[in-house]
């Protein structure tokens, strides 16, 4: 066993971020089907990591204490850049993709509870490998295997949610891309010079060049360190009454202090600062989580489980090709809105952005996604999706509560 402390794992994430942006721009499949650089570079870490323990018997272990911080901050820049007022404006695009995606919730957990009934497992099983999973991530999937575990006599629930949540991941961040190429292909799309006439939003353009002073970044970093410190008591505070996962908390305290301090006209965030820092935890916190996947532990799963996450999959590409495009448009924003679908709607909001950067990178800003998508994705459905839970919890066809 070898261990990387909490240096060593911070310089191999910044390293396996460059790694995939070398194996993007030097292998054309990567670049054609639009692969993110944190997954192909963090998914060929994890498979030589795996060769390794097979082959070899070696292990490499991570200090992770950096990986929730880090999501947790990304998720802080996405309510401190969410202006109201914008939301209002994409009001009816909004609602709809609000629907879209509260449909998957119902197709996936459906989905997965039919095939179990079907393969002869607890319909529990169904339901860890649909919405709690996928849409919900690896967050939900550990809250949720708790309770199933303590109130439903599910025992292993948490290891099992743990390993449909990885699966998930990678499935997310690798056919979001190819998705929206295929989409692209008989389309207009804007090119690269939109971007000289129209500001791209925080996550649209990673890379864009924005002009920051050292006290705007100081002031920055203050206000995601408060997003985090509320955000995590107000978890707390509502863990008995709702439940709600830390990040959604996060989020939702970034998007009450940068729109109350911009109402009072006393502060107004510096977007240009909350991006670059969003995009630095947004990177840095997908290379640390997917560098460290023990593939090895989805040996685990057993055999009939595979098989309901492999028809998820082709569930959520066929969903996001004849539901979300069509719904949204049928136009370029449809398209890179349906490939941010397949990111959260297998693996979580991080991969949704992965997943759209990599292709409007490529053919052009989509601002109409880079609204919806980070709201929708790391809010709404997790309000929505707790609910969607609870009501197929209350079929007679789940074991009674014990204790």
């Amino acid at each position: 066993m070898y261990h990387l402390d909490i240096y060593g794992t911070l310089v191999a994430a910044t390293l396996v971020l460059l790694l995939g942006r070398k194996l993007v721009k030097s292998i054309s499949f990567f670049e054609k089907y639009t692969i993110p650089e944190p997954v192909a570079g963090g998914l060929l870490v994890a498979l030589v990591l795996l060769v390794a323990k097979q082959s070899m018997g070696w292990e490499v272990s991570f200090d992770l204490s950096l990986k929730d911080p880090l999501m947790l901050a990304f998720f802080a820049t996405i309510g401190l850049n969410a202006n109201l007022s914008s939301l209002r404006a994409g009001g009816k695009a909004l609602m709809m993709f609000v629907f879209v995606v509260v449909g998957l919730l119902f197709v996936q957990d459906t989905v997965g509870i039919a095939l179990a009934k079907m393969l002869g497992l607890d319909p529990l099983m169904g339901l860890l490998a649909g919405s709690i999973t996928l849409s919900g991530g690896h967050g939900t999937g550990a809250a949720w295997g708790k309770v199933f575990t303590e109130r439903y006599g599910f025992a292993n629930a948490t290891e099992v949610a743990m390993a449909c949540a990885t699966f998930g991941l990678i499935l997310g961040g690798l056919i979001g891309g190819p998705i929206a190429r295929m989409l692209v292909r008989n389309i207009k799309t804007p090119g690269l010079e939109a971007e000289d006439t129209e500001i791209p939003t925080a996550f649209e353009k990673p890379y864009t060049g924005r002009l920051i002073t050292p006290l705007v970044m100081l002031e920055t970093i203050a206000l995601i360190s408060i997003c985090l410190l509320v955000g995590s008591y107000l978890e707390k505070v509502l863990e008995s009454i709702l439940f709600l996962p830390t990040f959604v908390c996060v989020l939702f305290t970034g998007v009450i202090l940068s729109n109350g301090l911009s109402m009072l006209g006393f502060y107004r965030v510096f977007d240009r600062a909350v991006s670059v820092l969003g995009n630095v935890c947004l990177s840095l916190f997908l290379a640390m989580a997917l560098m460290s996947l023990q593939l090895w532990q989805l040996a685990s799963l057993a055999l009939p489980m595979l098989v309901i996450l492999a028809v998820q999959t082709v569930v959520m590409a066929l969903y996001a090709v004849f539901v979300t495009y069509r719904v949204m448009g049928k136009n370029y924003d449809a398209a890179i809105l349906s490939a941010g679908h397949c990111g959260f709607g297998l693996g979580a909001t991080p991969t949704a952005i992965a997943n759209m950067q990599a292709i409007t990178d490529r053919f052009g800003p989509s601002h109409v996604a880079f609204l919806l998508v980070p709201m929708v994705g790391a809010f709404f459905i997790d309000i929505v999706n707790s609910a969607v839970i609870k009501i197929y919890l209350l079929l007679p066809i789940f074991p009674s509560i014990t204790g």
